[in-house]
């Protein structure tokens, strides 16, 4: 481990209003706007958990790999070493709320959960152009029920396998933004339209032009009800 996932210092949750960076942006660079449209929903999510004490784990063999379909998100969850941990320039308080939610305990190594999207809802999330550290994202749901629910939007690194010796490509998880949603009509109709944008920031170390999004509701018993992801390049068109 050397260079990417190794001592280099970041900031999280940081946001400013979208509007902000989408109203700088250049007009001739629109067309590097990408989102979820076009692209399958995802049939399931996979999240990988690595305890940042752990540089092997990035490394295992064993490390479970994505069927086709499956979204996933590699979470590198703060260690006992703190900042002196191997992977501590990765890790985000994020991945152990992730998995407080879940009601799982941090790994001392790596584990896994791997969930169905039951697809009760149309989800689509989308992004812009990085502008001055910071990169212009939204989710939008289309409920076919009444709430309530959770919405999380990650902002993910895509990485190739081999990337510092990991055997299988990595989402890892740069950022996150959680949400509640109707949960003040759970009894009622279902709102024609849940949407939320924002910009987010991009960590120090992070390479824009790999930056994606994977957004997924969840339902008061924690089931994935609605998963979307836009993992196209920069400059790539939607």
């Amino acid at each position: 481990m050397k260079t990417l996932i190794l001592k280099t210092s970041f900031s999280l949750r940081t946001t400013l209003p979208l509007c902000l960076g989408m109203a700088l942006l250049p007009a001739a660079q629109a067309q590097s706007y990408c989102a979820s449209d076009g692209q399958p929903a995802p049939t399931a999510l996979l999240e990988r958990f690595i305890n940042a004490d752990c540089a092997a784990c990035w490394r295992d063999p064993a490390t479970p790999q994505a069927s086709p379909r499956t979204a996933v998100l590699d979470w590198v969850v703060p260690g006992s070493q703190g900042d002196d941990a191997p992977l501590s320039a990765v890790a985000v308080r994020d991945a152990q709320a992730r998995l407080d939610a879940l009601a799982q305990a941090r790994p001392t190594g790596s584990a896994s959960l791997n969930q169905p999207n039951l697809a009760h809802h149309t989800l689509r999330v989308s992004r812009g152009l990085p502008f001055v550290g910071y990169l212009g994202v939204s989710i939008e749901m289309t409920p076919a029920l009444p709430g309530p629910w959770q919405a999380t939007l990650a902002l993910v690194e895509n990485l190739p396998a081999g990337t510092e010796g990991s055997p299988v490509a990595r989402a890892l998880v740069r950022n996150a933004l959680v949400l509640d949603w109707g949960r003040s009509a759970a009894a009622n109709a279902p709102a024609e339209r849940y949407f939320d944008s924002r910009a987010m920031g991009i960590p120090s170390g992070a390479n824009p032009e790999r930056l994606g999004l994977v957004g997924w509701v969840q339902n008061a018993k924690g089931q994935v009800v609605a998963l979307a992801q836009a993992g196209c390049e920069l400059g790539e068109k939607p």
